[in-house]
């Protein structure tokens, strides 16, 4: 059962939510954009953490600043990767390693952002990367990459778009379409948590 857990970003405390699994294994998850409604409770999010918690990795996902009752206020996407480092250095302060990173939409942005500037992740998820909604062009080389998914019919994350992309981010990164989906996977949340199980 997941727990309440608060930890610091810089000069601000954020929330989290915080669940430990049967491995030594780790990962952090990140939420949609906050300024359109994106925090932690996330149904996408939701799913994504339980496909990590069948493997038996411990997860975490957290409010970015500003978001619920993390403090702070919305940084564009450049605070909030203080905020990912932080979570990441919680769970491996906490005892757990290797720590991976998964990320929906605006959260997988920020992730991709946060590893140009210094990698520390073991493998990085992205579902729907929102390429066709925020700026991408400086992300580039994700060795850390592991899995890249989307819909057939996200418009903010359109296929051929990121497909355009991954030679650049990591031509060896799994590339899965779940066909019908828009940006909100809707009755689809089920056969997201079939594609990162089969990777995770």
């Amino acid at each position: 059962m997941e727990e309440k857990v608060c930890f610091r970003s810089g000069d601000f405390e954020l929330e989290g939510l915080f669940e430990s699994g049967r491995t030594a294994r780790g990962v952090v998850i990140t939420h949609p954009h906050p300024l359109y409604g994106g925090d932690m409770h996330n149904p996408v999010v939701d799913a994504m953490c339980r496909a990590y918690r069948i493997k038996g990795v411990a997860t975490l996902r957290f409010n970015f600043r500003g978001t619920g009752e993390s403090e702070g206020q919305h940084d564009n996407g450049v605070g909030e990767q203080d905020d990912v480092l932080a979570a990441l250095s919680f769970l491996t302060e906490s005892g757990f390693q290797p720590v991976d990173l998964a990320g929906y939409s605006f959260g997988a942005w920020v992730n991709a952002l946060m590893l140009q500037r210094e990698g520390r992740s073991e493998n990085l998820v992205m579902v729907s990367p929102p390429v066709a909604f925020v700026d991408f062009a400086s992300i580039g080389r994700l060795p850390e990459l592991l899995l890249v998914v989307t819909g057939s019919r996200d418009e903010m994350a359109p296929p051929d778009a990121i497909r355009q992309m991954l030679p650049t981010w990591n031509p060896s990164a799994h590339f899965d379409i779940i066909d019908g989906s828009d940006h909100f996977y809707g009755r689809h949340a089920r056969l997201l948590e079939e594609v990162l199980g089969r990777h995770i």
